[in-house]
């Protein structure tokens, strides 16, 4: 699973941020003082509440989320004032819906979990430092008491308006208790805390207000303080209110002694807690659930999977599907992000309208994606028919705003995992697929595949270190002939990547262009390849060796680079190689784009030989070679020794560009294309790629 603590990949920062912090610190106090007492005025708290927004902000982009810091932070927060759960709640709604607001947390699906843990430690801070106030002033009141009742056996009536002082102003239970147990006098507060008036109160014994397994814990209690094995009790406690509901207090008690030292009552103070432990139970709720949608949240979903797995029925086992709504972007970019927010809300009921006869968990993971967890049964439909049905309920519009809209959706799924699959590689397995059938397409579905993950895992191994390998000179450049078919001259070099591994097989390049493509190493390492092959070129026309144009194939990703112009005039005025002996071949499918189009043409008007690779003979590659500054074409690989391919080859010699092909591999091969017309050639019949000075002996 993902830890939710790592920070996401960037820090926004700048002055917008900072007076969007402040604008929220005013609301903040504002909200504050309109609901609790604070002993500050609006100025200075607002102050106040700025700088502890800054350090909270300050948590929440750092690399791990320090959630001990954010608990003293919460800590912090009490020592404003007497703020209670009240202003817990009001710190929370502020901070719940202003702290995804803010323009450094966004996107917010990139930030809503951190922000959400965040909140929960902080909450978790002030609530124990809320308790440890109560505590004290328990403590204090209960010196006061104390002192009270032990006045009162000098002067009773001067006892009783002290008693009755303190009590009726506190917030807190009081109660007076016989060594008995039974209730001497109560204050207003404990009335109102059980829903029993203090004169209903008065003569009932005191353990049996408490819950059945509170009374005993009690009654114990009551006798160690009469023992004297202890001065003072202070423990959570739950009590009945009269309409039969439990009072979740928290509870002090002492002994109060006469003049000559003997125990006379007991003095007991209680504090209702439960309105704190019900929003602590929230927060802990909206720490593992979506807020938009209400749905568990990619944490819960991971624990939830990790239960599952263990309890699962192995004759028929799990299902995850990890679901990503088709064109989202589109409907928040055109109609904005409240028809976006709608439209997720939507696919959430009416997935959960899908599998409500099933065993299954829906969660929400970041933006428009979503998980899925069915625990097969019997009677569970196959994998085939839920997408179906999937794909069917969403393909139903939905109207809002005025906007009837539809959904389609691609969905990775992973079938009846091993029971001791690790979770976090279940959800990469999920993930990667739905990755997989997204693939150039939409609306499409795809099995996990274990032979070709770890071909594909593989693959994206020795992506990754190929930066390292290419440091370490693992990677070099070679040079093979391009032919001219009808002399059999060599009238070209190629530049190309081989990657030498030790003790391996190497790799070749179009192995390499395509890991490289994979991590975007292909832009610096395409621009090495340049540099290196036109100064080597460069060398040999200095010395007289060989003078015919170097050639280089671009990728797709290098096509259209917006500074691909400027590599290519900083590569030929560092070596010094002329625009016009170098040939730059470009993929024809990229054309569409209009970097590539405009590279194309730049290169051309420079003088550059541009070339056409992957060319695909059909109509419409014929079409577009009038208008296009292309001097040679190279047919795709895939064309073999077709009738059709020599019919028309014709057509595309009467636009003017010459033909060339790749891949030959026999003398029969060459014959034919050099029968058909095609003007040069590459391959392993010429030569393979070699270091220079093996090249010079092919040529």
């Amino acid at each position: 699973m993902p830890n939710p603590s790592r920070r996401p990949d960037t820090t926004p920062e700048g002055p917008d941020h900072g007076r969007a912090r402040v604008k929220l610190a005013r609301k903040w106090a504002y909200l504050l003082v309109s609901d609790v007492v604070v002993p500050l005025d609006p100025d200075t708290l607002s102050r106040e509440l700025s700088a502890r927004l800054d350090v909270l902000c300050a948590h929440l982009h750092d690399e791990v989320l320090d959630t001990k810091a954010l608990s003293r932070l919460g800590e912090q927060l009490v020592d404003l004032g007497y703020l209670g759960p009240t202003g817990l709640k009001c710190t929370v709604d502020v901070l719940g819906k202003g702290l995804t607001a803010l323009p450094e947390f966004q996107p917010v699906g990139r930030y809503a979990e951190r922000v959400a843990l965040a909140i929960g430690a902080l909450s978790v801070g002030f609530a124990e430092a809320n308790a440890r106030f109560i505590l004290e002033q328990q403590e204090s009141m209960q010196r006061s008491l104390l002192k009270a009742v032990r006045d009162a056996n000098w002067n009773l009536k001067e006892s009783e308006a002290r008693f009755e002082e303190v009590a009726t102003s506190s917030t807190s239970g009081i109660m007076i208790v016989s060594l008995d147990g039974k209730l001497l006098r109560a204050n207003v507060a404990i009335g109102e805390i059980l829903g029993i008036t203090p004169e209903e109160l008065t003569g009932t014994s005191l353990p049996d207000l408490a819950a059945p397994d509170s009374a005993v814990f009690l009654r114990e209690a009551m006798d160690d303080l009469l023992a004297g094995e202890k001065d003072r009790i202070r423990q959570a406690l739950r009590m009945l209110r009269k309409d039969g509901d439990v009072a979740r207090l928290s509870l002090t008690a002492s002994l109060l002694r006469g003049e000559d030292g003997r125990p006379s009552h007991f003095v007991v103070v209680v504090e209702d807690g439960t309105e704190l432990a019900l929003l602590q139970g929230e927060l802990h709720r909206q720490a593992l659930h979506d807020v938009l949608t209400g749905l568990p949240n990619r944490q819960f979903f991971g624990t939830h999977l990790e239960s599952a797995l263990r309890r699962v029925d192995p004759a028929y086992g799990v299902t995850v599907f990890h679901i990503d709504l088709d064109a989202f972007g589109m409907v928040c970019n055109s109609l904005g992000g409240r028809v976006g927010e709608r439209l997720l809300q939507h696919v959430a009921q009416r997935l959960k309208a899908v599998l409500a006869h099933e065993r299954a968990m829906i969660a929400r993971f970041d933006g428009d994606e979503f998980g899925i967890l069915l625990e097969n049964t019997a009677s569970t439909p196959d994998v085939a028919t839920i997408v179906a049905n999937i794909n069917a309920e969403l393909a139903e519009p939905t109207y809002v705003d005025g906007h009837g809209l539809a959904v389609s959706v691609s969905i990775g799924v992973v079938h009846r995992p091993a029971p001791d699959t690790d979770v976090a590689e279940l959800l990469r397995a999920a993930d990667l697929t739905l990755r997989r059938a997204k693939a150039g397409r939409r609306g499409q579905w795809e099995l996990f595949d274990a032979e070709r993950d770890a071909a594909d895992r593989r693959e994206h191994a020795l992506a990754v270190v190929m930066p390292g390998a290419w440091e370490h000179g693992e990677i070099g450049v070679r040079y093979r002939p391009v032919v001219h078919l009808p002399s059999g001259a060599v009238t070209a070099v190629e530049a190309v990547l081989r990657w030498d591994r030790p003790g391996l097989e190497p790799l070749s390049h179009s192995r390499c262009v395509a890991l490289a493509e994979e991590t975007g190493l292909i832009l610096p390492l395409g621009e090495w390849l340049l540099k290196i092959a036109s100064g080597q070129a460069s060398w040999w026309r200095q010395r007289g060796e060989f003078d015919r144009p170097l050639a280089v194939s671009l990728t797709a990703h290098q096509a259209t680079d917006a500074d691909l112009v400027s590599r290519v005039v900083r590569v030929l005025e560092e070596t010094g190689l002329d625009a016009s002996a170098l040939m730059i071949g470009m993929p024809e499918r990229v054309l569409a784009a209009p970097e590539a189009m405009d590279n194309l043409s730049v290169m051309a008007d420079m003088g550059v030989h541009t070339v056409l690779d992957d060319f695909g003979l059909g109509p419409a590659d014929l079409a577009v070679l009038d208008d296009l500054p292309v001097r040679s074409v190279r047919v795709s690989r895939q064309l073999g020794e077709q009738a059709y391919v020599a019919a028309l080859l014709p057509l595309v010699r009467e636009t003017g560009v010459t033909i060339a092909v790749e891949g030959i591999l026999t003398e029969e091969q060459a014959s034919w294309w050099r029968t058909v017309g095609a003007d040069f050639a590459t391959g392993p019949h010429f030569g393979s790629p070699a270091v220079p000075g093996d090249f010079l002996e092919l040529r």
